[in-house]
């Protein structure tokens, strides 16, 4: 699961960056397509009232919205074209309402040797992907000339119809902090956001769902013309990739899911059980700040430095630190600085510990009462989290969640499972396990999506993800054995494929896309010194 965040990136390395036959329900008529009559138009799906939108023509065109629109101006310079597709709001009434998904295109240059359509997912949920196929064709070498290149904004995205709840925050994902006093301020937060969602959407919030997100796909791969599709997702995208192989046998090709997330792990109480992932990605944090203490000031050892971030939790608890200066002043409290440890977690490279450690070192110092300046990717950060500057995908994030599982409905169940975890996870357990908009939601339309079908793909894990875990990524292969499993050793990261920059998985990723062949045995790389 990826946290959305205030920039536009491929995929978000805050968080959640946060996750089989038909679950059928009876009701929808599209849960299984028909397969095309001999003579039949590629990606027609015949007899479910759906034809028209499978059919339809997508008007390809410039991608720039406007004067302003600096990423379709973008994608226009690098060749690619974009369009919109006609979807249903609710599949089990393709005639009543209608919505719109946001696509764009980078036509396959090798046509000799085409492929054919690959469709793109960042994670999220609530992540775009309009702009990534310019980056994706850079991550796929040689064989990316071969794909049409697909990005898609889900229903409710980016330049998708939209979905705006008037959130005041970024996200719902908040730590219940050391009382109960915090706990009481996170349980009238929650409420509030899913009532504001409730308030302003309730026409459309049942079906912001990942099944109907896989509908949606489908329709986009016969709009396209395609028998099959391939497919790259990220995060909460290797569950929607997931979804579409079951709801959808037969209509993909090439899958590649980069920390991947079991479909029984894609709940509301999505980070419980992801602590000693975090702990130990913190850790190792803590050590690399330790040799870097003349910079940042946190400490000389890695004991020295979890001493610091624990001081400052503690000084948040006590009254929130202040931070910044006018416009760009925030108090943040022992519910909120958690967020930031968690956003700043899953990436191991330099630039990123770089990024957490001068968040520590400004907070470190308000909490002795010493003024502090904010940099510009700081200061963007906390206005996400704390004013709701770019909240949509928080809002979009929360109703996915929320229209995929049910949560407990008693905020004593939470407070009890918070007070049992602080002996063994002080600071994740009262985030992991704190009360969520889910909570007071509306209960979910269709069942989850298990697996029950096998589907062959190429699942990429990193041993570290203090995300989408190891352990769920090895889940979903058991659930698949005709899938493989391509392990990085040694890196706290989640995602990794384009990304990461080790040669071993980008390798061995494309060869697949190349080829169509997996791997004989599951693939083993290491993460690379630097």
């Amino acid at each position: 699961m990826t946290m959305p965040s205030p920039s536009t990136l491929r995929v978000s390395a805050a968080g959640l960056a946060l996750a089989a036959a038909l679950t059928a329900c009876p009701t929808l008529a599209s849960a299984a397509p028909a397969v095309p009559a001999a003579g039949a138009p590629a990606g027609t799906v015949p007899g479910t009232g759906l034809d028209r939108f499978h059919q339809q023509r997508l008007d390809w065109g410039g991608c720039a919205k406007g004067p302003d629109d600096t990423v379709g101006r973008d994608l226009d310079q690098a060749g690619v074209r974009c369009a919109e597709a006609t979807v249903p709001l609710d599949y089990a009434d393709p005639h009543g309402r209608t919505i719109t998904v946001a696509l764009s295109r980078l036509k396959a240059t090798d046509t000799r040797h085409r492929i054919g359509s690959i469709l793109l997912n960042n994670g999220g949920p609530g992540g775009t992907a309009v702009e990534s196929p310019p980056d994706v064709r850079k991550s796929m070498k040689e064989v990316g000339a071969r794909y049409d290149i697909i990005g898609f904004d889900p229903r409710f995205v980016g330049r998708s119809t939209p979905l705006d709840c008037g959130w005041p925050v970024g996200s719902s994902w908040f730590s219940s902090g050391a009382g109960r006093a915090g706990f009481d301020r996170q349980v009238t937060l929650q409420k509030s956001l899913a009532d504001k969602c409730r308030a302003t959407n309730a026409a459309v919030l049942p079906y912001i769902s990942t099944r109907n997100t896989a509908r949606d796909m489908d329709v986009i791969r016969g709009a396209l013309g395609e028998r099959k599709i391939s497919y790259l997702g990220y995060s909460y995208g290797t569950y929607l990739g997931t979804v579409y192989t079951q709801m959808f046998p037969g209509r993909y090709d090439r899958v590649v899911l980069d920390g991947a997330l079991a479909p029984g792990d894609f709940v509301p109480r999505l980070l419980k059980g992801t602590e000693p992932e975090n702990e130990r990605a913190l850790s190792d944090w803590a050590a690399w700040a330790a040799g870097r203490d003349d910079a940042y000031g946190l400490g000389r050892t890695r004991a020295e430095v979890l001493a610091t971030v624990d001081s400052v939790i503690a000084a948040a608890a006590r009254g929130p630190l202040t931070v910044g200066a006018a416009p760009d002043a925030f108090r943040l409290d022992d519910t909120q600085v958690p967020f930031l440890l968690f956003m700043g977690n899953a990436d191991d490279t330099g630039p990123a510990r770089a990024a957490l450690a001068e968040q520590m070192s400004v907070l470190a110092k308000a909490a002795k009462g010493e003024p502090t300046r904010l940099s510009p990717q700081f200061a963007a950060t906390l206005r996400f989290a704390l004013r709701g500057e770019h909240a949509q995908s928080g809002a979009v994030q929360a109703a996915i969640i929320c229209a995929d599982g049910t949560a407990p409905r008693d905020p004593e169940v939470y407070w009890r499972d918070i007070e049992r975890s602080r002996a063994t996870h002080p600071l994740f357990g009262p985030m992991s396990n704190n009360i969520g908009p889910c909570a007071f939601w509306d209960r979910p339309r269709e069942e989850p999506t298990r697996v029950s079908s096998d589907a062959p793909m190429l699942i990429v894990a990193a041993e570290g993800d203090p995300r989408t875990t190891y352990k769920s990524s090895r889940k979903l292969h058991e659930q698949l054995p005709g899938s493989r499993l391509l392990t990085l050793q040694g890196a706290n990261r989640h995602a990794v494929y384009g990304l990461y920059g080790n040669t071993c998985v980008d390798d061995g990723v494309n060869a697949y896309l190349a080829s169509g062949r997996l791997p004989a045995t599951d693939p083993t790389c290491v993460k690379q010194a630097g």
